[in-house]
């Protein structure tokens, strides 16, 4: 069976802990990135600093209504309760989640992109996107290519990082050129590949989609 989702409620649930076995404590802190605008309504997730603008990433097969949404980030604050507190907290992003409607989950399923067979995956296998600058994001497909200003580290998406230290984020790119947005975070631990998951209402309506960074650890991790 491919892997299955986790308890995301939790994920997004200000002030939720957990603990790993080196006795770290992580607290969830739910932060607010902005309104990402879906003018066609296909949702991109992957690593800005890769893909963005190379038409590498394809939106996801479900689509939405085109709008306005909420993005956020669960943001994990790392301590060790038997070390001094840091002077700079250590955080790392859990999860991020696009809001399409806020009404409770009740299922689960893995955001898929075209050709993407979930018979074709084995035990605890997933489809994700790859990371190798440390950040994911969420954007419209019709984004893709409408942030010339963006190239390594120049541009917009490369500022938002700079100017708070490289903090985890999240946080709400605007070209200026062209108006697009994109919302971006830091993934996790960093580099890496990182599934993403649609919630849907008890009607069936999509609610959420939620990529998980993997830092939360599931049932039987630590």
């Amino acid at each position: 069976m491919p892997m299955s989702p986790r308890d995301y409620t939790r994920y997004f649930t200000p002030g939720h802990t957990f603990a790993y076995e080196t006795g770290t404590i992580g607290t969830i802190d739910v932060r607010p990135a902005g309104e990402l605008s879906l003018p066609s309504g296909r949702v991109v997730a992957c690593d800005p600093f890769v893909a963005l603008g190379a038409g590498e990433s394809e939106p996801f097969t479900v689509t939405v209504e085109p709008g306005r949404y909420r993005v956020e980030a669960a943001v994990a604050t790392l301590a060790d309760p038997d070390e001094p507190a840091p002077d700079t907290p250590h955080l790392r992003v859990a999860a991020a989640r696009l809001v399409i409607r806020d009404e409770p989950v009740v299922t689960w399923e893995h955001a898929l992109q075209p050709g993407q067979d979930l018979a074709e995956l084995s035990d605890d296998e997933f489809y994700g996107y790859g990371v190798d600058a440390g950040t994911g994001c969420f954007y419209d497909a019709e984004s893709d290519g409408a942030f010339p200003e963006c190239e390594g580290d120049e541009g917009p998406l490369w500022d938002a990082f700079e100017e708070h230290d490289h903090a985890p984020g999240p946080y709400l790119i605007t070209s200026p050129s062209t108006g697009h947005t994109l919302a971006a975070f830091g993934s996790g631990w960093g580099d890496g590949a990182y599934p993403t998951w649609i919630g849907r209402t008890k009607t069936g309506a999509v609610a959420c989609f939620v990529t998980d960074f993997f830092v939360i650890p599931g049932e039987g991790e630590a």
